[in-house]
């Protein structure tokens, strides 16, 4: 065990679903909590490449003195209910709860159970953003690319656990809530007190980084998430790389993989799968001269983690005649406001683009992606059922439908 982390145990708990958000409690407890151990709960999901990546972070994590606790939150019907009962005793015993995504269904729930006093939330990319100015605005909770459509019937057995879950990130009483965040905050809730995220943790742990002459470009998952056309995406990706003299294409851990066979084959990019977030890639190096981006967390944290060196992140706006029919209609104003309030980067205004081709006559090009980094995941064991009952059980399978 590192002599940093002092003796790991259940008064502080976190709960992370995603690289990212590890990433950012390993930033917090640098930043913070200095000297104390946490007990770390990855509650994974079932995509390869995240629980590949998550695999690593918890490497990390454990090089840093800190107790990791696997489990395989989603592994089937009864997972939920198994992980929530598995870990009802450390939420009551926890004094502190940490947590990357208020959003999630999973943190909600977990949130009923806990007696924490200190709750502090760390990014999960720029849904932070929205997060905050939901709350400050007293709104349920709902992430920005879904806002604006009617809530389902998961949804509403979930709506009693989402409302508690808001209700107990509102700081009053004895209650403390913070939020540790690189992202900008227009409005901030009454009494929850905010810290800066710095990324100290990358740029010590790592770098600086070889830089070479090129461009590297970032992707992201706004075609999965339905809000941009994906052969709007395809021609922008082909047209930036093509301006900027892009050669590597680190794609987004969500990206599917048809999508990624399509920019190989018709832009000429290397496709890089990374075992790791961006921001620790980026500061192991070697990277490109300039990173491209569209609207996305690492306009704001690359920024941040690349600090001292000469890289130079740029980033290009999303035209409003790439989204789809589906699109909320909060989703150009958000993502205009994820680039508008980015620090230290070079912004790039959509290049124009011919319209689409008709789907009857888009071909199919199925190839081989370009060089990846392979994740790994090992399936860990599941522990046994816990019996529920009540409200809990109802919003725990709604989770696991969800």
């Amino acid at each position: 065990m590192s002599p940093r982390a002092g003796n790991a145990g259940p008064h502080t708990l976190a709960f992370v679903e995603s690289p990212v958000q590890l990433l950012n409690v390993l930033e917090w407890a640098h930043a913070h909590a200095s000297g104390v151990g946490l007990t770390l709960v990855v509650l994974s999901p079932v995509d390869p490449m995240t629980r590949g990546q998550l695999r690593r972070m918890s490497d990390l994590a454990r090089d840093e003195g800190h107790e990791v606790r696997w489990e395989e939150a989603r592994g089937g019907p009864l997972a939920p209910f198994q992980t929530i009962g598995g870990l009802a005793g450390l939420l009551r015993r926890a004094r502190r709860i940490v947590l990357g995504d208020p959003f999630s269904r999973y943190v909600q729930l977990l949130l009923t159970i806990t007696r924490a006093r200190d709750l502090v939330v760390v990014d999960d990319g720029t849904a932070t953003m929205e997060f905050v100015g939901q709350l400050a605005r007293g709104e349920r909770l709902v992430r920005w690319h879904r806002k604006g459509g009617r809530p389902g019937p998961r949804d509403l057995i979930f709506a009693p656990v989402s409302s508690s879950a808001r209700r107990r990130l509102t700081p009053g009483g004895k209650r403390r809530v913070e939020i540790f965040s690189s992202m900008p905050m227009e409005e901030t809730p009454p009494g929850v007190a905010v810290g800066a995220n710095t990324f100290a943790w990358t740029r010590e742990r790592f770098g600086p980084p070889r830089i070479t002459k090129g461009a590297d470009m970032v992707g992201t998952s706004l075609v999965e998430t339905g809000v941009v056309d994906d052969d709007r995406y395809l021609e922008a990706v082909r047209a930036l790389a093509r301006a900027h003299g892009a050669t590597r294409y680190f794609a987004h851990r969500r990206e599917s993989t048809d999508k990624l066979r399509r920019l190989a084959v018709e832009t000429g990019l290397e496709i890089v799968r990374p075992e790791l977030p961006l921001e620790l890639i980026a500061r192991r190096g070697p990277i490109g001269r300039t990173i491209l981006s569209f609207p996305s967390t690492v306009v704001h944290t690359l920024p941040l983690a690349l600090s001292g060196t000469d890289v130079r992140v740029a980033v290009c706006d999303i035209d409003p005649a790439w989204l789809t029919q589906n699109a909320s209609p909060r989703a150009q104003g958000f993502l205009s406001g994820v680039t508008g309030t980015a620090r230290d980067v070079h912004r790039l205004s959509p290049a124009p683009q011919p319209d689409p081709p008709e789907p009857e006559t888009t071909p199919d090009t199925p190839g081989p992606l370009g060089p990846t980094s392979s994740p790994g995941a090992v399936n860990p064991t599941t522990p046994g059922p816990t019996a529920m009952a009540g409200p809990t059980a109802g919003a725990a399978g709604a989770v696991a439908a969800g």
